[in-house]
């Protein structure tokens, strides 16, 4: 269980929507955040509902900041913003996405105000476009959907000992050595991330983009990896299979991570779809 000495650190909620255009077919979400044992509080995430050229969009989100808040702060405040506002959202989501991230990261470097030049998040975000769900990510924050009691991956953790990056880190001109974890140029555990000015071009925030459609799965779990570092997909799925409230879900998966020992921030969401 959570320790009692801050109640109020855990932060959960959740709500219900329908899928466009078929009343019969539902969603429910909920979230849960709890800073854990770290000192502070770089996790945030934001669900946003909204309607896009006459379609009903949802768009979920986890954003695990490094080197202080900020950066994750500024995407969940922005992020889904400009992704909604682009003007090919509906007729070419794929992208919207990557021109949206790519923007984002840009704004948020340009502003005078940024002085953390080490800071830096992750993102994992589901688009649910009508029918359509969208996974976009960038980091190691991670999105496993269920379908009938299995796992299944929809995105893949950016780590710097992955080949294809590691090859594009070099490429790029930069190195990963060990350093208790590989790291781009030592310092960063993850090879892709919004800002990170001093990591720039290596680090960059490209999303990789997994689409499928809504049909068949029966929920959804984004979360940081404060849940994944202890958790797999499989067991992650399982702990939740049979709670049909997704606030009770998040909130279950939370707290089973801090139990069995994740020393991170934790944050997570659980989409449920219904009555498909």
């Amino acid at each position: 269980m959570f320790p009692t000495a801050d109640p109020g650190s855990v932060v959960s909620g959740g709500g219900i929507s329908f899928l466009t255009g078929n009343r019969n077919a539902k969603f429910s979400y909920g979230y849960s955040s709890f800073k854990g044992k770290r000192s502070s509080m770089e996790d945030f995430y934001e669900a946003s509902i909204s309607e896009v050229d006459g379609q009903m969009v949802a768009c979920f989100g986890v954003f695990d900041g490094h080197g202080g808040s900020r950066t994750a702060e500024y995407l969940k405040n922005n992020l889904f913003k400009n992704l909604s506002s682009h003007p090919d959202f509906i007729k070419d989501t794929k992208s919207a996405i990557v021109d949206s991230f790519r923007r984002t990261d840009a704004d948020y470097l340009n502003e005078e105000k940024t002085q953390q030049k080490d800071a830096g998040s992750t993102a994992a975000a589901a688009v649910l476009v009508g029918d359509r769900l969208l996974v976009a990510n960038v980091g190691d924050s991670r999105v496993v959907a269920s379908r009938a009691g299995s796992a299944i991956p929809l995105s893949v953790d950016h780590k710097p000992d992955r080949s294809d990056e590691r090859e594009r880190i070099e490429q790029a001109g930069g190195f990963i050595i060990w350093a208790g974890t590989w790291r781009v140029g030592g310092v960063l555990a993850v090879s892709r991330a919004f800002g990170d000015k001093l990591l720039k071009p290596y680090v960059v925030a490209d999303p990789e983009i997994q689409e499928e459609e809504i049909e068949g799965f029966d929920f959804l779990i984004i979360a940081s990896d404060g849940l994944w570092n202890v958790f797999s997909n499989k067991d992650a799925v399982a702990m939740v299979q049979d709670i049909s409230d997704a606030e009770a879900a998040s909130r279950k998966l939370i707290e089973e991570a801090y139990a069995k020992g994740s020393s991170d921030n934790i944050t997570c969401m659980v989409v449920r779809f219904d009555g498909q």
